[in-house]
This record gives C-alpha cells, sequence and structure tokens, in this order.
C-alpha cells in the first residue's frame, strides 16, 4: 500500500519505515522528512520527488490573482497548494476571463494526489496542471493571500469538509475551536518566521497583527473576517497566559508555555488598555537555543579579546547596546564559553531567557521585593565564581556588583549606552567613585545587530565611489579603503528569504579594554568622546569599522549597517 502512495522511483530509495516516515508527515513536512531520510539538501530532494511524477519545480511564484477566489481558504491551507502565473502573462488591459479550457497552474509543497483533484474540481471545471515548490514559500504565499489562520476562521467552506474533519467526524469544530486554532496558527506561524515578537493591535476597523522579525516589524496578512472575532481571540490569548479576562482596564503581564515544533517556547505576554480594545504584545523565547561566539558573528581577533578576560578569577564585563540588541544573548554565550564543573555559576535576569546547563538561575520578582539589588546581595552569600546581572539599572546593582567584582567574583551584566566608553561615564554619572570604577571594569563590548545577507541568492551589486565615500565618512572609516572597492554583496531576494534579500541577524562588536593611559583619564573624569579617541589610538575598533569589516566580507550590507549605527558627528 506504502508503494502505491508515492511514486515508484522514489519510493524504491526508501525502506518501509522511511516511506512511513514521510507519509505521515504534514503535507507541508514531507519534503523535509525526504530531506531528512535521503541525507540530501533541499533542492535535491525537491528536483527527486518532481522526477518522479514527472512534474516541473516552479521557481519565482506569483500568485493567479483571479484564481485565488475560487478555492476555500481551508482547503488551500490543509493542502499546502497555490494557484499561480505560469507562462507568458497578457498585459492587464487585454486580458479575457478564462475558459473553461484554460489550464489552471498550481504549486505544490508536495506530489498531488487523487482526492486534492477531486477536491479542486468541484470548484472550477479548468484542467489543473501541477507543480513543485519550495514548501516553505507556498507557505509563505497562502499567509500573503489568504491571512494567516485564515483556514481556521473561514466563515463558509462550501461544502469542503477539512481532512482532520473526516478522520475525527465526532469532533464539535464550533467559532470556540476556529478562534483556539487561529491563535495557535499565529503563534506558529511566528516561530516559522523566526520572530521574537508578535502583537496584536486593535484599530478603528480592524485588529492588526504584526511580527518583530530580524529586528524590523512586518505586518500579517489577516483573513477579511477577522474584526466579527477581535474579543474573542484577545480571550484567549489572556486565557492561555492565566490572565484575568474580566479586567480590561488595567495592563496584566502573564506567560505562556507553547510548543511549536517539538520545542517548548517561554511566551511573554504583556497587555494594555487602548481606545479599542486591549493591545496584547507577545515576546518568544526559545530557552534551550544554544548560542556560541561563532554562531553571533564574532572574528577570531574578537573571540581571542574577549577570551582572554574571561579567564580572569575577578573583574567586571559589561555588553551594552539598545533593547534588542542582543546583549543577553551574547552573555549567555560567555557563560557557556567559561562553564565547567569547577566554577559555581548564579545569574539574576528578568526575565530567564536562555536556559544554561549546570548555571544555577534566578528570576528577578520587583512584585514581592526581589530586585536585582537585593538578589544581588542573597547571591555573594552563595560562594560564587561567576555572576551574571541582566542588567545594571541603579547606583545600589551598579555599588554592590563593583563590590563583588573587587572581593574576587568574575561579574557579567548589561548597560544601555550607545557606545563602549560611554559605560565608564554612564557608571560614573550613577555616582560610583571613578576609581572603583577603573579598577573595576576589565571589558566593556558594545554591539548592534544586523540582517544578515541571504545565503543563498545574494549577489556582487556595483557600489559608486561618492556613496560609498559618503558612507565610510559616517562610519569614521579609511576613506582610502574606497579605491579599490568597486562591487559589494547585494540583496536580491528569492525563495528561501522570502524575496527581503536578509535571513538571520549577525552582529557588530565594539570592544573596549582599559589600559594605564585610559585609567588616569577616568580618574581625572574625562568625557565619554576622551575616552573613545584614546581607545581607537589604541587600536579599539569601532561599531562603524565593524560593520564596514563585515560588509567587505559580503555578510551584510551598507545600508544595513547605516540604519543601525547612529554615530555623532565627528
Amino acid at each position: 500500500m506504502l508503494q502505491d502512495t508515492l511514486p515508484d522511483s522514489l519510493a524504491a530509495r526508501l525502506t518501509d519505515e522511511q516511506r512511513q516516515a514521510v507519509i505521515e508527515a504534514p503535507r507541508g513536512m514531507r519534503l523535509a522528512a525526504l530531506v531528512a531520510t535521503l541525507k540530501v539538501d533541499e533542492n535535491t530532494a525537491l528536483s527527486l520527488a518532481a522526477a518522479s511524477a514527472g512534474l516541473d519545480v516552479a521557481l519565482n511564484l506569483e500568485t493567479d490573482p483571479g484564481a485565488r477566489g475560487l478555492f476555500p481558504a481551508r482547503l488551500i491551507h490543509d493542502f499546502q497548494i497555490i494557484p499561480i502565473l505560469f507562462g507568458p502573462q497578457v498585459p492587464p488591459e487585454e486580458q479575457q476571463p478564462p475558459a473553461p479550457t484554460t489550464p489552471l497552474h498550481f504549486a505544490s509543497a508536495w506530489l498531488p494526489d487523487a482526492s486534492m483533484a477531486d477536491w479542486l474540481k468541484t470548484f472550477t471545471p479548468r484542467p489543473l496542471v501541477w507543480h513543485l515548490a519550495v514548501p516553505e514559500r507556498v507557505h509563505q504565499l497562502i499567509i500573503e493571500n489568504f491571512g494567516v489562520g485564515s483556514g481556521a476562521l473561514e466563515d463558509s467552506d462550501e461544502g469542503y469538509v477539512a481532512p482532520e474533519a473526516i478522520r475525527d467526524a465526532e469532533a464539535e469544530v464550533d467559532e470556540e475551536a476556529a478562534v483556539v486554532r487561529f491563535v495557535t496558527d499565529v503563534i506558529s506561524q511566528a516561530v516559522d518566521d523566526q520572530a521574537t515578537d508578535i502583537h496584536f493591535e486593535p484599530q478603528e476597523g480592524q485588529l492588526r497583527i504584526r511580527y518583530r522579525v530580524d529586528g524590523l516589524l512586518v505586518p500579517v496578512s489577516v483573513p477579511e473576517n477577522l474584526l466579527r472575532f477581535q474579543d474573542a481571540i484577545i480571550s484567549r490569548v489572556k486565557i492561555m497566559a492565566r490572565l484575568n479576562i474580566s479586567e480590561r482596564r488595567l495592563p496584566q503581564d502573564g506567560r505562556i508555555n507553547f510548543k511549536a515544533a517539538g520545542r517548548i517556547l517561554d511566551i511573554r505576554v504583556s497587555t494594555i488598555p487602548t481606545i479599542y480594545a486591549e493591545s496584547i504584545s507577545l515576546r518568544l523565547l526559545n530557552k534551550k537555543e544554544a548560542y556560541t561566539m561563532d554562531r553571533l558573528g564574532m572574528s577570531a581577533e574578537e573571540q581571542n579579546q574577549i577570551k582572554q578576560v574571561l579567564d580572569y578569577p575577578h573583574g567586571i564585563i559589561l555588553v551594552t547596546g539598545p533593547t534588542g540588541s542582543g546583549k543577553s544573548t551574547s552573555l549567555n554565550a560567555f557563560l557557556r564559553q567559561i562553564n565547567s564543573t569547577d566554577l559555581r555559576i548564579i545569574t539574576i535576569e528578568d526575565p530567564i531567557e536562555y536556559e544554561v546547563p549546570g548555571v544555577n538561575q534566578m528570576q528577578v520578582h520587583t512584585e514581592i521585593g526581589l530586585t536585582f539589588a537585593s538578589a544581588l546581595r542573597h547571591v555573594l552569600r552563595q560562594d560564587p565564581d561567576v555572576i551574571m546581572v541582566g542588567e545594571i539599572r541603579d547606583r545600589e546593582t551598579a555599588d554592590i556588583a563593583i563590590r563583588a567584582s573587587l572581593t574576587g567574583h568574575l561579574v557579567f551584566s548589561t548597560l544601555h549606552t550607545n557606545d563602549a566608553p560611554g559605560a565608564i561615564t554612564r557608571l560614573v554619572d550613577m555616582g560610583i567613585e571613578p576609581f572603583l570604577v577603573a579598577s573595576a571594569i576589565e571589558l566593556v563590548i558594545a554591539q548592534r545587530l544586523v540582517r544578515r545577507l541571504c545565503p543563498e541568492c545574494n549577489r556582487s551589486q556595483p557600489v559608486t565611489k561618492v556613496r560609498l565615500l559618503e558612507s565610510l565618512a559616517i562610519l569614521g572609516c579609511n576613506p582610502a579603503e574606497a579605491e579599490t572597492i568597486t562591487h559589494l554583496q547585494g540583496p536580491v531576494g528569492c525563495d528561501r528569504c522570502r524575496g527581503t534579500g536578509y535571513r538571520g541577524r549577525i552582529g557588530l562588536f565594539e570592544i573596549f579594554r582599559l589600559n594605564e593611559e585610559m585609567h588616569s583619564l577616568v580618574l581625572k573624569r574625562e568625557s565619554t568622546r576622551t575616552l573613545a579617541l584614546t581607545a581607537r589610538e589604541h587600536g579599539m575598533r569601532t561599531l562603524g569599522q565593524s560593520g564596514w569589516e563585515k560588509v567587505k566580507a559580503g555578510y551584510t550590507t551598507l545600508d544595513e549597517v547605516l540604519r543601525v549605527i547612529t554615530i555623532a558627528e565627528q
């Protein structure tokens, strides 16, 4: 029976167990199952599957707007198919309504079967032509054209019954179940898109949903009838987060444990009352994710500078930058670097973003008086070797952290400053004596995150000399470097990066170490500018210079670096 479900040539390459694994996967995941089974890349698996069924692989998909309204969203979602434009297109003004004999082209995430064709023929008499396509791109087009979760909230399925409803005929599918499924779809899609935040924002006449992906807010296509379910959706999220659903006048905070793709996500939920309804923000934390210095994007030279200080028995290492610049992720990578059985490491965090095996991690609870400062006092009685404080927010925390480092502890923490030398003056401004700051601080790292060019589609593009010189001047780099450069890598956009040209993020780092000269400048309470100039004279690479190195190496673009780095006028 299994032999019949896959084309013979494909089935012959697999064992019974492997065939079973491929067939039992959801339609949108079958290609991934085939990739894992055959141990080949996605393009190869796609070509093999297409060849086995006599289909071609469609690239650069464009949705057929004329056919989009013919089919229920639930059917499109369940089968993971999308009607596409294929071949030469007629200009819009010359287009005629398609005849019943005009082929209707479909891109599918997996090989079509007879039941799919039967269902589609109940909605159109046109002959069907099938193409295989990258499942991720097919899914993205479904979301763009029908809205995230539209399969869950559809009003009229015109007789279409979902396969899972056939299997479980006793299940009662009501409006409440539809809302539950919709919220799950929205969160699952955010996980697939590698979003860090989800925002449900009630506006006049609509409920807007946005994801934060790679640091930028992205609007999400939603079903047209979403507004009707607005109150039910907000209540559903509040129920998941164990919040009081009857309290709509006060902000509330909660958390959700959500299982997605075999991982447990910790989702922090925050609600605030707005003029139309409650606005809800979800912060997605994958606690099990492990980052190394390599994965952060640190060069070998940067890693060596940091590893030297990580081996010190005491002192303070600070990571600075704005919210969302990856400070906690960097500290987590440092902890993993030094984590061993002969060190007692204790962290004080708000919230705990990553779990590190073997490390004692503590969550701040300000509402019961467990602040960073009070927690740090108690931690010092616990015989720690290394302490991580999530953030130095006030004089008290800074004071205890500095004294802890001077009494033989290695302390990691973060500060909100624009550059690395600014951390020194920030601590002095908080009221810490300059001699204590100079003695305790061993290393300050300022960082930013820029979007990484998609490895599949980026290509070399010519760059104008004038623009390059302007950019280098803004970044504080040597203009002589523009002489030899005529081309830089640029974004293109493909199915893998959803047309953006970027996929993932990479860090830019400014590493500041105090030497004797800077030590004396700190004691004299010199300005951040003076410290920065002296540090540069002693070889410190600024954020702008770090960004330029990443651009030259082909990891990102000048536009991205300029977007995230604000340089004070030279």
